[in-house]
């Protein structure tokens, strides 16, 4: 898996070195020019790490920031030409993981990025064993004993999020922002129909869990007991 890391910054010379030496070590590399299109590409790829700009024209990194925060669980580094104790207070209150000064040694930002990453364990977590299945997320594939089911991805997105959290409680909404983006203009009821489609495709296989409603609020993933 390569991991995926989003550059959000208006200035061109910033993304392309920026990129240059993050392509360098392996990285998939997303641009966005501004914060709606980092937003656009957050709905629709896998970003493993955001790197954002402060100062962008429409939608500012902070308010960009304050978005991942309340929708996606991936680290964000802010960078910033202000390096005042104020400036760093307005950017870790918008949740931040790190604030970087402009300008900046490249290997620095690297360093950061490396840390965030082992700190959120992003390249650990990429299959799940529950009982006799194992849930892989490089394949898409879901192999209980023998069989191995392929499962269309937002389905398997959805049993995988709710897989990584056991016995948690999500609700509609959350699943919708996690699993379709923030910008999802869909009804919530979309998380009915695929949860339908999980239990049926489960439902003649070994019950090492099931995905249980939880009246009124939504659904959580129960691991049974051998």
């Amino acid at each position: 898996m390569r991991i995926a890391i989003l550059i959000a910054d208006d200035d061109p010379h910033i993304r392309k070195l920026v990129a240059f030496y993050l392509q360098k070590e392996g990285y998939q590399i997303l641009q966005a020019e501004d914060g709606q299109a980092a937003s656009l590409l957050l709905e629709s790829e896998r970003v493993h790490l955001a790197i954002v700009d402060v100062m962008m024209p429409g939608k500012d990194g902070l308010e960009l920031c304050r978005e991942i925060r309340d929708h996606y669980d991936i680290p964000v580094i802010l960078l910033t030409a202000k390096g005042q104790v104020e400036d760093k207070e307005r950017g870790f209150l918008s949740g931040t993981d790190d604030y970087l000064v402009k300008p900046f040694e490249p290997r620095e930002l690297l360093l950061r990025i490396k840390a965030l990453l082992r700190r959120y364990q992003v390249a650990a977590v990429q299959a799940i064993t529950i009982g006799g299945t194992r849930i892989d997320r490089l394949s898409h594939e879901v192999h209980i004993g023998e069989r191995v089911l392929l499962l269309p991805r937002r389905e398997f997105e959805l049993l995988f999020q709710l897989a990584s959290h056991p016995d948690r409680v999500f609700t509609r909404e959350q699943l919708l922002d996690l699993i379709w983006g923030a910008g999802y203009q869909g009804d919530s009821r979309t998380i009915d129909v695929h949860v339908k489609r999980l239990r049926e495709r489960f439902a003649d296989l070994p019950q090492d869990f099931v995905i249980t409603t939880v009246r009124g609020i939504g659904y959580k993933l129960e691991v049974q007991s051998a």
